[in-house]
């Protein structure tokens, strides 16, 4: 029986979703709750789960298109019943790309036969207690930016072990192995030059000495630039819509490879195809094109921008405004628009609090968590808040209300690859150092790997920056709307201050000094208000031993 599955709403009250990949391809069997696509909604990747046993039939979008939640998504052929038999009068599309493709690329039918020998993953990939099924060999869990990490490298993710929730594969499991693919990928393409006599000799050796490789990659590289010319850059299509057979989108996504961008003369009912042959070509222009760019920087040649992001002769680039940099733009357009903001500029003697953490380290590390300045800061914050709830407020704009809140979610600020975003804490008041250090260490890695949920994102009532960890001391903060207050915190720097000792007597002796930059909504914060706040979490801040009342 077919079973159409419409894209749900994976976030809340979203409207659409932009499809960042597929999990599975047509003819894969599945199981209940198995996730079978990434999608970006808001500022979160969610995985997709299968809402029911069966077989993919097909699916309707493609990878980089805007889904509407509520459209067909996905149709299944439900297990346990036959799928409709294709009509034999002509051969339909599925077989006309099967016969386009070579020796070696499998069938449907070798996939499926692979599928019912081996089920392609379980609910066990999202927690579920199931019976010994096991995800396919080749699946892999990997945010984006790590298999864009991957890709550059040259490293198959499938050779390595995740260290992740779930066995996901992190960037800190992809770096340790980028050394040792690089010597791979060139003893790799060294077979295939037209030079292959020369280069045998380079590639034995390089493997019977795997263990300077990499230390000799730069020499290799250069004696190979000598050898050959240098490659020209292939020109990439800039499709919106493809064709291709299952098999030849899996061999463009292995190669790391955009099938969109992969040049073709070939077309199918007016659309552009792309075959397994032309994937393979692209693909290996593009890494001797790369692989030139890294001679060129090992020789000291510079290789900017201008020869990977446009082409020659080209002023001007553009690409969408949307997903994760159209959500931060909205968001912010709307904080400014919204709250007239004001920020308050102090300094902070934090002398006390560096030796207060300095001594507390070993026993954190003791524990496996890196104990840094932050939770401090969350402490101190939420006293402050307590004493001035103004701050904890929020304006209720459909009612005219300004609701109080008697609980304190903390929001971290995070820089990633794909732009800001703010993991939440919930109760900190309630929790301890070590217990904030911890969780906010792993909320950040989330964030960064885009693996965090759209709840770990929601219902901060206070947010904190750290613009301190890029070099900076001061800011003027946007507010996290519909919030009534921001905290940038600055680098500690040692700068001379004038002490007074028991006695009065006045000195100068240097000092660790902290910048603090608090943003509010002058709707519901007056000026005298913002500057007590700042005077009481400098309190804490000086005295660190006060954080221990709370």
């Amino acid at each position: 029986m077919v079973r159409e599955f419409k894209l749900p709403d994976v976030g809340e009250g979203v409207a659409e979703g932009e499809l960042v990949s597929w999990l599975v391809e047509e003819g894969d069997t599945v199981s209940e709750d198995q996730p079978v696509a990434e999608v970006e909604t808001d500022k979160a990747l969610v995985e997709v789960p299968s809402p029911v046993n069966g077989t993919v039939r097909e699916l309707h979008w493609e990878e980089g298109e805007m889904v509407p939640v509520g459209d067909l998504f996905i149709t299944y052929d439900v297990e346990g019943e036959e799928s409709e038999a294709p009509s034999t009068e002509e051969p339909t599309a599925s077989e006309d790309e099967q016969a386009s493709e070579p020796p070696g690329v499998d069938s449907p039918e070798e996939a499926q036969a692979d599928a019912d020998g081996e089920p392609a993953g379980d609910a066990g990939a999202t927690g579920a207690e199931t019976g010994e099924v096991e995800p396919p060999e080749d699946r892999v869990f990997a945010p984006p930016r790590v298999r864009r990490l991957a890709r550059e490298e040259g490293i198959d993710l499938s050779t390595l072990e995740g260290s992740g929730p779930g066995g996901r594969i992190t960037a800190a499991d992809v770096e340790p192995a980028a050394g040792g693919s690089d010597a791979s990928s060139e003893s790799a393409e060294a077979e295939t030059t037209p030079e292959e006599s020369a280069s045998d000799a380079g590639a034995d050796s390089s493997s019977d000495t795997a263990d300077t490789a990499a230390a000799d990659t730069g020499t290799a590289g250069a004696q190979t630039t000598q050898a050959t010319a240098t490659p020209a850059r292939v020109e990439s299509a800039d499709r919106d819509r493809t064709l291709a057979a299952p098999a030849t989108r899996k061999l463009a996504e292995d190669e790391g490879v955009d099938i969109d961008a992969v040049p073709t003369d070939e077309e199918r009912d007016g659309e552009a195809y792309v075959t397994p042959e032309a994937v393979r070509e692209y693909a290996e222009a593009q890494q001797r094109a790369q692989e030139a760019d890294t001679e060129a920087v090992s020789a000291g040649e510079p290789v900017g921008a201008k020869g990977t992001e446009f082409a020659e002769g080209e002023r001007e680039r553009r690409e969408p405004f949307k997903g994760v940099r159209k959500t931060i733009a909205d968001a912010m357009v709307e904080s400014k628009y919204s709250a007239p903001h004001v920020t308050h500029h102090d300094e902070v003697d934090v002398t006390e609090l560096v030796e207060a953490r300095e001594r507390l380290k070993p026993r954190a590390e003791e524990q496996g968590i890196s104990l840094t300045y932050m939770p401090f800061i969350m402490k101190a914050v939420t006293a402050a808040l307590k004493e001035f709830p103004e701050m904890n407020a929020v304006i209720d704009e459909d009612n005219e209300e300004i609701v109080y809140r008697d609980y304190y979610n903390i929001g971290i600020a995070t820089a990633t690859d794909v732009g800001l975003m703010v993991p939440v804490l919930e109760d900190a008041d309630r929790k301890g150092l070590l217990q904030l250090s911890s969780e906010m260490n792993e909320l950040v890695t989330k964030a960064r790997e885009r693996s965090i949920s759209p709840d770990e994102l929601r219902g901060s009532t206070f947010t904190i920056t750290n613009v301190g960890g890029i070099g900076g001391e001061y800011a003027t903060p946007i507010i996290n709307y519909p919030e009534a207050g921001i905290l940038a915190v600055g680098e500690i720097k040692r700068k001379p201050r004038v002490v007074t000792d028991e006695n009065g007597a006045e000195s100068i002796e240097p000092r660790s000094v902290m910048t603090l930059s608090l943003s509010f909504d002058h709707r519901l914060i007056d000026g005298a208000v913002g500057a007590q706040f700042t005077n009481e979490l400098m309190e804490y801040l000086e005295n660190p031993e006060l954080l221990l009342l709370e």
